[in-house]
């Protein structure tokens, strides 16, 4: 099994795994509300690939699990990372997939910079990750969802402790602008991923 940067040629196979994971409703979710019209994060979203498979190879290795990032921003102005989704092939759902994506994911984004984390989901899950609600009592999404499903993680003591209000997508200027200020802040490094993002 390897682990690796998801790339351009990968994304019909995700997008076929996405569908089945969470049928073809999925980009009703509220969540799917911050992703429309932006690209997800490119150094930190990653796939799974099993040369092993039967019908496959090392040149043609199947794709069996995925995870995404993307920039969002807070009505305040805090700009933060928002995880998923996240899918697992149905027959590699018992191989420990997903939680090798998401402690590899989350070792580059502290190893990048990136102050926090959003996500939403089941907290008995995600909270052996550090995810809990803590973090995020002071903001809201845009749309209904379990307010228990609504966690954070901080990479940064305080990152997200002031951080109040509707979060939404982040404005291409503003990515434009936090990545002419990069190497200021962890924050400037959410629009700075410098490889192509991947769609």
């Amino acid at each position: 099994m390897i682990l690796t940067t998801e790339l351009p040629a990968h994304a019909g196979a995700i997008e076929r795994l996405l569908d089945t994971a969470f049928g073809p409703k999925r980009k009703a979710k509220t969540v799917y509300r911050l992703r429309r019209g932006v690209a997800p994060v490119a150094d930190l979203c990653m796939v799974a690939l099993d040369e092993t498979a039967p019908g496959y190879s090392a040149a043609q290795p199947r794709l069996v699990a995925s995870i995404r990032y993307w920039p969002v921003m807070a009505a305040d102005g805090t700009m933060t990372l928002m995880l998923g989704p996240i899918a697992v092939a149905e027959d590699y759902r018992s191989a420990g997939l997903g939680g090798q994506l998401i402690r590899a994911s989350l070792a580059r984004a502290q190893a990048l910079g990136y102050p926090s984390v959003l996500l939403v989901g089941d907290a008995p899950y995600y909270n052996r990750f550090g995810f809990t609600r803590q973090p995020v009592l002071g903001l809201k999404l845009p749309g209904p969802v379990e307010l228990e499903r609504f966690l954070g993680l901080e990479f940064v003591p305080g990152a997200l402790s002031n951080a109040h209000g509707m979060l939404g997508r982040v404005p291409t200027r503003t990515a434009a602008a936090a990545e002419a200020a990069a190497g200021e802040t962890g924050v400037a490094k959410l629009a700075r991923p410098r490889r192509r993002a991947v769609r």
